[in-house]
């Protein structure tokens, strides 16, 4: 087994490999003034069981052209199979058509990913199940909730918690965490005007005097966390904390969640945490790098992963 790690997450990569025991093989991944990606592997791979960690973050173009190249490389240098990690998978979001004349870049995606010469797929709490039926390469989609479950229990106890889905598309994520834990549930139902603005309506359920964690896979600009807690707290909740997967936190999104009402966010570093994200006390991260080494042990000695999440 190789482990190869991109420019995207380097010390996800280096954590993977050191719950794995194992070296990261070496390679130069650099660009031209012209800012052209080149990747040279400065090992042999010839025959080898290889696995590219590289998630396709911020800049998500940049990110996804150096995973390509870098299973182009792999390829050519007569690898024996290969392995996407991604543990962000960038353009998720846009897994169907809104509106006419617009595309489905995840295909696009996972088309770009197959064609590169990937054999499989290892991801993180895809936006959309669906996603996975895009590629005609087998995709192993790893989920948060093993993860952030236990977090939960351990921080807030299972009485009182109260489970809440910040939008109706969410509900089925939310209700695995609340059976993981035997919390309640609830709902926010929720009008999107446009992109990256929501407006909160409705809450679904009995929130009065609970304590209340909003589960979602995705924060990006925060404001449909904040929005959601701000309903949540004049609804009756005595506290609002926040788990989501994934914390994208483009543009004013960590200065928004400083100044919230919310009491903690909680994301994991399948995207490299930045600076503004390791400073602010509101934000705690949680590490995927042994439930992601897992599942690449149990890939290479062809066990099963679905078992992680029993």
């Amino acid at each position: 087994m190789k482990l190869l790690a991109g420019n995207s997450n380097r010390p996800l990569a280096e954590a993977i490999a050191a719950y794995l025991r194992v070296d990261l093989t070496k390679a130069s991944v650099h660009r031209f003034a012209d800012m052209e990606i080149f990747v040279e592997i400065q090992e042999n791979v010839r025959g080898e069981d290889v696995f590219i960690i590289q998630s396709t973050s911020y800049p998500a173009n940049d990110n996804l052209m150096e995973l390509l190249v870098c299973i182009d490389a792999l390829r050519r240098a007569s690898a024996r199979r290969i392995t996407a990690v991604i543990p962000y998978f960038g353009y998720a979001r846009q897994d169907r058509k809104p509106g006419p004349r617009t595309p489905i870049s995840a295909k696009l995606v996972a088309n770009l990913i197959t064609e590169a010469g990937a054999n499989r797929v290892l991801t993180l709490e895809l936006h959309a199940g669906q996603i996975q039926g895009f590629f005609d390469i087998p995709v192993d989609n790893l989920y948060g909730a093993p993860l952030m479950a236990p977090d939960i229990a351990n921080n807030l106890g299972s009485d009182n918690v109260l489970i809440v889905s910040p939008d109706v598309g969410g509900v089925a994520r939310a209700r695995a965490y609340a059976k993981r834990i035997d919390a309640n549930l609830a709902i926010i139902d929720k009008r999107r005007e446009r992109a990256g603005v929501s407006e909160v309506m409705n809450v679904i359920g009995e929130v009065e005097g609970r304590h209340c964690v909003l589960v979602d896979d995705i924060v990006d600009s925060g404001g449909t966390l904040c929005n959601a807690a701000d309903a949540l707290l004049a609804a009756g909740a005595t506290s609002v904390q926040a788990y989501c997967t994934h914390g994208v936190l483009s543009g004013g999104a960590v200065a928004r969640i400083a100044a919230s009402s919310l009491d903690k966010l909680v994301i994991t570093d399948s995207i490299r945490p930045t600076e503004g994200v390791r400073v602010t006390d509101k934000i705690r991260v949680l590490s995927v790098a042994q439930l992601m080494g897992e599942a690449i042990s149990r890939i290479a000695s062809e066990s099963s992963v679905s078992s992680l999440f029993d």
